[in-house]
């Protein structure tokens, strides 16, 4: 993949402040090898049972063309968003028999898909983790493999940036954060 930076050491502090969604990508797809890595770091989300509930599928053209053509049936015009990025990655969460294992498998597996933004982030990729209803959808989720044993999380779409996102204002941690006695 033309411009597409080896992998440094970054900060994580800097990672986290400037990882941004983009909506606008190059081209050329994130190849194999990177993605990989990329799944190779996530599978080091925490994860208090070590049940690994992530599950990543790597969409191939043929599988985003059926997405798309669903998409474009549940609403004219959405398909569209499906060709924005190179690369789609579907991720999704193995469901386990015990209400709260399951609650900590679905918060790990988001965690896992954010390691795989946080680290696309440092490889000068760009990603975008977005939340699909069609995922939900049983065409959707038989296109794609997901079995009534998983829950879908979301699609990531990564790939090179095109443009420089700006850095919108947060509101400060004494806005959200308690402490109690």
């Amino acid at each position: 993949m033309r411009g597409l930076l080896p992998f440094t050491a970054v900060n994580v502090e800097e990672a986290i402040r400037t990882r941004r969604t983009h909506k606008a990508y190059g081209p050329e797809p994130v190849p194999r090898a990177v993605l990989d890595e990329l799944f190779e770091l996530a599978r080091w989300a925490p994860n208090h049972h070590v049940t690994n509930p992530w599950r990543f599928r790597v969409l191939g053209e043929r599988t985003r063309d059926g997405l798309m053509e669903l998409a474009e049936q549940a609403q004219p015009g959405s398909a569209i968003k499906l060709r924005r990025a190179p690369t789609l990655v579907a991720v999704s969460a193995i469901r386990g028999n015990d209400p709260g294992e399951e609650r900590e498998d679905l918060l790990a597996s988001a965690v896992a898909a954010y390691i795989v933004l946080l680290g696309a982030h440092a490889r000068g990729l760009a990603g975008y983790w977005r939340t699909v209803p069609l995922l939900e959808d049983e065409r959707g989720r038989e296109l794609l493999g997901i079995g009534a044993e998983e829950s879908p999380l979301g699609l990531l779409y990564l790939g090179m940036p095109v443009q420089e996102q700006r850095v919108p204002e947060r509101a400060a941690p004494e806005q959200f954060v308690s402490y109690l006695d």
